[in-house]
């Protein structure tokens, strides 16, 4: 084993290797013999595939060559599909068009409408051969329209008959067993779907129109999600009136709480068609579980609300879709790529129909996350995942403490995981420790954990930050001189708020990352539009504590080196966020560095984006940090590196 500073230690894990090996899987469904999952494919510039598996193994795309399955309602995005028999249908990118979808055909079902018909959520209603659906229509001046239509399978293609209007947002269609009733859910500005939603529901009139509607749980400071029936014709939703998201069952009687414990039984829901259970036989639900940032499959027994593991506790699973007795689920683990894994409860199986990707390197080579607990201000205690530097051969000098690299989810309301990324694997193979925090305001931790954040977004996220810092540095497992902040979106404000307002770190990395909130409150899309309003307050009654918590309008206390990364095609987060904040940094003559990048919105999907960011995020942080790897860095313009902290 050699001897090398923490930091400067060759490692198999290269950036090529971190976007090229692994593809996204998601949104997985089950039929009677058949298997389908979204595949987003970084080497293909980020598209994503629908793809088929037949009983017989063999797999098959969905849409003739090079169809792009994406939605871009709320600019998230989310479920793009829906399989009904042998009916297919899907979103289009480009266009934002509904397909019917067969191996290397494509027939459109809506109309061209250049992108400005957005359509999600998609529901088969085959009794009346029709595919119901939320549409996000942005063809006026103002804020797009959203509502809950039915799009037929039949004839010239059609925009859709409107069933349900009158509300900001709508989510979750869910047909009952015989096509006779209908539920869905919707929320209104400023709340957000996680703050509160309403569930609903209707029967169908001869005509397939909702009659009889009425609000059967929400509305009242709660967030009710996935609505599901049962064979017998109950419903069953999730609601966090416990103070945690729990599922609930509704018979026409009453409400009654099916398995209540100090646990998440379902998520924020970001992405719309996000699933968190399903139906596994008229009597019992497959369903995740949220547990202090560790996740678990389970079975739950309708009628006495007993749970039976399905496996062991690993760091998450993802979309359950149940049929014939078996369930179809992503599965994350600490040390392999994600798995769309194939669950038998009766036989105890999990069989892996597709890998993410091979582990390219040795097991050896991966730092195992390790859950750790510390006190933060106002008496708050904060999870976190330490991943400490890890390499089978080099270790560093005796005496000497590793860089830190700390990371924060987006959102802000988001989770960090536990499973295997190789984009982190990638700092700790090289010596870098990684800390990965869940700041107050994360979901997973229940209700009251998660409104941490209301009206001090900017604060308890930075301050949790520095705690989980300071207390690794006082463990004495990381180098207080060498201590840098990263993240995207959200956690990429919480990072210009750390470096602008406080001097723990010592260099930070902005991904399309928050600066000026009013420019944001101005800029951003439909679904965020009023989320600032929860988060920091009321616009523009409170424009005060806008300016107040915007690094923009305090770069004279910042003092350290940033680098910014920037999609030119980013709606929720503009551009003009990160030209602002590198303007403001040259003005100052702090060491910088721009890159954005044309054709990337709002995360970077395309792998050569990917490792064009991680090779500059790593020679920023090198050089920065005095660190001289024997491979070389790649190349970085860093402005004024000469002139100030750093040089």
């Amino acid at each position: 084993m050699g001897t090398l500073p923490y930091g400067a230690w060759p490692s198999p894990i290269t950036p090529d290797l971190v976007a090229s090996t692994q593809v996204g899987l998601s949104f997985p469904q089950l039929t009677e013999g058949h298997a389908y999952w979204c595949e987003g494919r970084p080497t293909e510039g980020g598209r994503v595939a629908l793809v088929r598996r037949g009983a017989d193994g063999a797999t098959v795309e969905l849409g003739p060559a090079g169809f792009n399955l994406r939605t871009r309602v709320h600019e998230y995005g989310g479920r793009a599909y829906a399989v009904r028999g042998d009916l297919v249908v899907g979103c289009e990118m480009a266009s934002q068009r509904l397909h019917r979808l067969s191996p290397g055909t494509a027939w459109p079902l809506t109309p061209d409408s250049g992108g400005r018909l957005r359509y999600a959520d998609l529901l088969p209603d085959p009794k009346r051969n029709r595919v119901v659906a939320v549409r996000e229509d942005h063809r006026g001046q103002g804020e797009a329209v959203t509502t809950l239509v039915a799009v037929p399978l039949g004839g010239e293609p059609h925009e859709g008959v409107v069933l349900a209007r009158g509300h900001d947002f709508f989510a979750a269609p869910a047909l009952s067993d015989d096509g006779s009733r209908l539920a869905w859910l919707t929320w209104d500005h400023p709340t957000m779907p996680w703050d509160e939603t309403s569930l609903w529901v209707a029967s169908l009139d001869a005509a397939g129109m909702p009659a009889d509607i009425r609000r059967l749980a929400g509305g009242d400071g709660q967030s009710v999600l996935q609505p599901l029936w049962l064979p017998d014709g109950s419903l069953v939703y999730a609601s966090d009136r416990s103070g945690w998201w729990n599922l609930w069952r509704w018979d026409g009687n009453g409400h009654r709480p099916l398995c209540p414990m100090p646990a998440e039984f379902a998520g924020p829901l970001w992405q719309l068609g996000a699933s968190w259970y399903d139906l596994l036989d008229p009597a019992t639900l497959v369903v995740t579980i949220g547990e202090e940032g560790f996740g678990r499959l389970a079975l739950l027994h309708v009628a006495d609300g007993s749970l039976a593991p399905l496996g062991s506790a690993i760091a998450d699973y993802d979309g359950p879709s149940c049929a014939a007795g078996k369930v179809l689920v992503v599965a994350r683990t600490v040390d392999r790529p994600p798995e769309l894994r194939l669950v038998d409860p009766a036989a105890g199986s999990h069989e892996v129909l597709r890998a993410a990707g091979t582990l390219p390197v040795e097991a050896s080579f991966l730092s195992r996350p390790r859950s750790i607990r510390f006190p933060s201000r106002g008496g708050r205690t904060v999870q976190a995942f330490h991943y400490p530097p890890t390499n089978p051969l080099h270790r560093a000098p005796e005496g000497e403490l590793p860089p830190l690299i700390l990371r924060s989810h987006g959102g802000p309301t988001g989770q960090g995981s536990a499973g295997l990324a190789l984009a982190l694997q990638f700092w700790t193979s090289r010596g870098f420790a990684v800390v990965d925090v869940n700041y107050g305001g994360s979901t997973g931790f229940g209700r009251d954990y998660r409104r941490l954040l209301d009206g001090q977004w900017g604060i308890v996220d930075v301050e949790d930050c520095i705690a989980a810092a300071e207390w690794l540095v006082a463990q004495e497992l990381a180098d207080p001189r060498r201590l840098a902040i990263r993240g995207g979106s959200a956690a990429g404000y919480t990072t210009l708020c750390a470096l602008t307002f406080h001097d723990t770190f010592r260099a930070g990395a902005s991904h399309y990352g928050i600066g000026d909130l009013e420019t944001l409150a101005h800029d951003t899309h439909k679904f965020e539009s009023r989320y600032l309003d929860r988060l920091i307050g009321p616009y523009p009654e409170r424009a005060d504590l806008y300016r107040a918590r915007s690094p923009i309008h305090f770069t004279d206390r910042l003092s350290c080196p940033v680098i910014f990364f920037q999609g030119l095609d980013d709606l929720a987060v503009p551009p003009n966020q990160a030209e602002a904040m590198v303007a403001a940094l040259r003005a100052k003559r702090l060491p910088v560095a721009y890159l954005s990048f044309a054709g990337e919105g709002h995360g970077f999907r395309r792998a050569e984006t990917q490792i064009r960011v991680l090779e500059a995020e790593h020679a920023f942080f090198c050089r920065i940090f005095g660190i001289v790897p024997p491979d070389g860095l790649a190349p970085l313009d860093i402005e004024n590196l000469g002139n100030g902290p750093g040089g």
